[in-house]
């Protein structure tokens, strides 16, 4: 009998496409997660409002990732190690934000934008930080890969598309949350969007 897991040759592009991968199935896993949490959910939605950047569109995306990566569209040199460390760490970092994100939002979390009956403004946890922890370490992973794979197209086409999809969408849910909660504009105040804001 053939063991076909001897024949894996542990080499480092190896490890470093198995962490990768590790990364994105996590999140895919997470996202599944939460669609199932929200079919069995009973709350139902306050105000709500159909957007065009949701999971199917931000899936959209990562397949343009993917396929940028795979046939090497815009890869403009061979990645040195440095550039391959920091993306990974940016990679596995964005993930376990992402998941934390998740966690605390909770009931919370909806495919298209809604306020619940019982809808609780979020600021503990990731929430400290950004304001949206879930898109934040999306845009994190994205330019992370593009610093491990060293792929120029990668990093423009999140700086160009994705970074402004991810700005429409938080700016329609910040509507929504400025009109059900008057401590939200304080928290938008002293919280920045994507990143850490340095002063406050």
């Amino acid at each position: 009998m053939i063991n076909y897991f001897s024949t894996i040759e542990l080499t480092p592009i190896f490890i470093v496409n198995l962490i990768v991968a590790v990364c994105i199935f996590s999140i895919f896993l997470a996202v599944l997660l939460n669609f199932l949490d929200d079919k069995g959910s009973a709350h139902k939605p306050k105000k709500q409002k159909k957007s065009i950047v949701e999971t199917g569109t931000m899936t959209l995306f990562f397949i343009l990732v993917y396929f940028l990566l795979r046939f090497r569209v815009g890869s403009f040199a061979q990645s040195n190690w440095l550039s391959v460390g920091i993306g990974l760490m940016v990679m596995v970092f964005g993930t376990f934000f992402n998941i934390w994100g998740r966690k605390y939002l909770g009931d919370n979390w909806a495919n298209q934008i809604k306020i619940y009956d019982n809808h609780k403004l979020v600021t503990g946890g990731p929430y400290k930080f950004v304001r949206h922890p879930l898109y934040a370490s999306l845009i994190w992973m994205f330019y992370a890969s593009s610093f491990i794979y060293a792929n120029g197209a990668v990093f423009v086409a999140t700086t160009v598309i994705f970074v402004p999809f991810m700005y429409y969408r938080a700016r329609q849910e910040e509507k929504l949350l400025t009109q059900q909660f008057e401590e939200y504009k304080t928290y938008v105040k002293k919280t920045g969007m994507f990143f850490p804001k340095i002063l406050k």
